[in-house]
């Protein structure tokens, strides 16, 4: 007889302009030379950051990428973004060594966690963005080591490395965004729940997502289809599909965790 535990996936997907943080960030804070001159970036703060959750937000142009590591669903919500399943259990991500807060050996990692903690805000009343990091103890310190300027009040190699990435990321955002609205739109998104069968006979029912619906995809109309390919977003498509086959490594990582727990 089998325990049933019932799991979701936890993203938070919201705009970050909106008056919801955005996942992982705590007190972003805009840079300023004046302000900031004596700040730095720690070194090796590691990926601990990314322990509670077990799903982060994707950007389309990295889904070929993804899909050959992590599931892709797509959110509940009207705005159905992408994500990369990073556990099986509630506030659990099985890439990180708990040991020394380091990524899975050899597995690309997201776009949205190599961003942080730089995020870029938007200034009220006006198009222009302004990169911000995020202010907490872990992140920031006072010192030299990885200064975000230098002695003349120029933004630091990194500072400069860290807008570039921030901008480059921005832009596939807004690219994403129009896709996952069409697939949301276009109505061959389905809800879905992952049974998965795990070490001490027990089941885990994971739910809250959605994925493309392969019937319904091959019953679009054709000026759809056409539009999309010319889009190129047939490519980013498939990979979600062929994404699927990772929910068995998510497994074979959960059941090395189980076994590690229960030594």
């Amino acid at each position: 007889m089998s325990n049933n535990k019932e799991s979701n996936f936890h993203s938070s997907t919201a705009q970050e302009n909106g008056s919801t943080l955005p996942l992982f960030y705590k007190s972003p804070m805009p840079l300023d030379a004046k302000k900031h001159g004596n700040l730095s970036l720690k070194k090796n703060f590691g990926f601990g950051f990314t322990k509670g959750v077990n799903a982060v937000p994707v950007n389309m142009v990295e889904m070929p990428q993804i899909c050959h590591h992590y599931p892709i669903a797509f959110s509940p919500d009207e705005n159905a973004t992408p994500v990369a399943i990073l556990g099986l259990r509630d506030n659990e991500n099985l890439f990180i060594n708990s040991t020394n807060d380091s990524w899975e050996e050899n597995i690309y990692i997201p776009a949205y966690i190599r961003r942080y903690p730089f995020i870029f805000s938007e200034i009220p009343n006006s198009d222009q963005l302004t990169l911000c990091v995020d202010n907490v103890p872990d992140i920031i310190e006072e010192g030299a080591n990885q200064p975000f300027f230098d002695n003349e009040g120029n933004p630091s190699e990194l500072a400069r490395n860290a807008l570039d990435f921030c901008k480059s990321y921005h832009a596939a955002a807004q690219q994403t965004l129009e896709f996952s609205k069409a697939m949301a739109n276009s109505g061959i998104l389905i809800k879905r729940e992952a049974q998965i069968n795990v070490t001490g006979n027990r089941r885990i029912n994971f739910s809250g997502f959605r994925i493309i619906d392969e019937s319904k995809l091959a019953a679009l109309d054709d000026d759809t289809f056409l539009d999309w390919r010319e889009k190129g977003w047939l490519p980013i498509i498939y990979a979600h599909l062929f994404s699927g086959s990772q929910w068995a490594y998510l497994t074979r990582l959960l059941n090395a965790r189980l076994e590690k727990e229960a030594a």
